[in-house]
C-alpha cells in the first residue's frame, strides 16, 4: 500500500487525490520511465546508478530536461517525500517521469513531469530469502529486442500479463523470454544462474532491463576477482543450472528454489554473492 502523500512535480498531494490527465502520454502510450529505489537509513541505495540510468533514458526518449532537474534536485525531492511520509528508515520509492499532455506526434511539449511515491517495507524483504522462490516461464508472451528493450519504461503490459500467469500458476514470479525463446528476466528482476561455480547472466543485447542491481552485482563480483559471463539462457541451460537467483534494486537478491517444478536448486554460491553485494 502506498504512503499517504505523493510528490507531483514538486508539490505534495494526497495519494487518493491523484488523477492523470486524460491526454497524459504516459497514460495513453506508455511514454515515460521509472526508477524503483531502496531508501534505507536516510539515503537511496545505489543512487548514482539510478540517476545515470534515468537520465540516459530521458535523453534516449528525447525529453527536454530542464536545467533544474539534476541528480541533486531529484535526490532532495525524493528525500522530502520520504520524510513527509515518515519512512526514512526503510521504504521503496517509485519515481516516474512522464510525457505530459499531447498527441502521438506532439514534439513541442517534451518537458517531463514526475511523480514520487513511497511504500513501507519490512526488513525481511531486503534479506536473502530462506525459502527459495518458485518460478515458471510465461507462455504466449515474448519481449522484442530493440532500442527500447533495456529501458525501464511505463510500457509494462508484458510484465503485467506474465505476473497474472504467475499468480494463476501459484508461482512467486514468472520468467520472460525474448522473441528467440531465450529467457532474459522475470517480471520484476534480472536473472543470474550458476553452473559449475561459474556465474552467468543474459547480455543486454538479449533484451533484458538494464538493472541497477544487475550492474552492482557484476561490478562487486569483479572487484572480488569473480568474473560473470554474459551468456544467453535457453531452456536447457536453465533446467540444468546448479543455482539461480533474481536481482532488483529493492529486494536485492532472491534465491530461486524451483523452475517449472522440475528443478531443486541449491544456494551456496548465491549466499556468497549476497554477502558480497550487500556491503554497500
Amino acid at each position: 500500500m502506498a504512503a499517504p502523500f505523493i510528490n507531483l512535480n514538486g508539490k505534495f498531494i494526497s495519494a487518493t487525490d491523484t488523477q492523470p490527465a486524460h491526454d497524459n502520454r504516459a497514460f495513453r502510450y506508455g511514454y515515460g520511465l521509472f526508477e524503483t529505489m531502496l531508501f534505507a537509513n536516510g539515503h537511496i541505495a545505489l543512487l548514482q546508478y539510478h540517476w545515470e540510468r534515468l537520465f540516459a533514458g530521458m535523453r534516449q526518449l528525447q525529453f527536454d530536461i530542464p536545467d533544474f532537474i539534476s541528480y541533486e534536485w531529484l535526490e532532495q525531492e525524493t528525500a522530502k517525500t520520504v520524510e513527509k511520509n515518515e519512512l526514512e528508515k526503510l521504504c521503496r520509492v517509485r519515481l516516474q517521469v512522464y510525457a505530459e499532455s499531447g498527441g502521438l506526434y506532439d514534439i513541442k511539449n517534451q518537458k517531463p513531469g514526475f511523480i514520487i511515491e513511497c511504500f513501507p517495507l519490512e526488513p525481511s524483504s531486503i534479506e536473502l530469502n530462506n525459502n527459495g522462490v518458485i518460478v515458471g516461464i510465461a507462455t504466449g508472451l515474448q519481449k522484442s529486442t530493440d532500442a527500447l528493450s533495456n529501458l525501464k519504461t511505463c510500457s509494462g503490459l508484458i510484465y503485467a500479463m506474465a505476473a497474472r500467469q504467475a499468480a494463476s500458476e501459484k508461482w512467486n514470479d514468472a520468467l520472460i523470454c525474448n522473441s528467440n525463446n531465450i529467457i532474459i528476466e522475470s517480471t520484476i528482476a534480472n536473472i543470474f544462474w550458476i553452473k559449475d561455480k561459474g556465474v552467468y547472466t543474459p547480455p543486454l543485447s538479449d533484451g533484458c532491463i538494464a538493472g541497477v542491481m544487475r550492474r552492482h552485482v557484476i561490478t562487486q563480483l569483479a572487484g572480488k576477482g569473480i568474473h560473470i559471463q554474459e551468456r544467453s539462457l535457453d531452456l536447457h541451460a536453465a533446467l540444468h543450472a546448479d543455482e539461480m537467483f533474481l536481482t532488483n534494486a529493492v529486494k536485492r537478491i532472491k534465491w530461486v528454489r524451483s523452475l517449472n517444478e522440475v528443478t531443486a536448486l541449491k544456494n551456496s554460491v548465491t549466499k556468497e554473492v549476497y554477502h558480497i553485494i550487500t556491503s554497500y
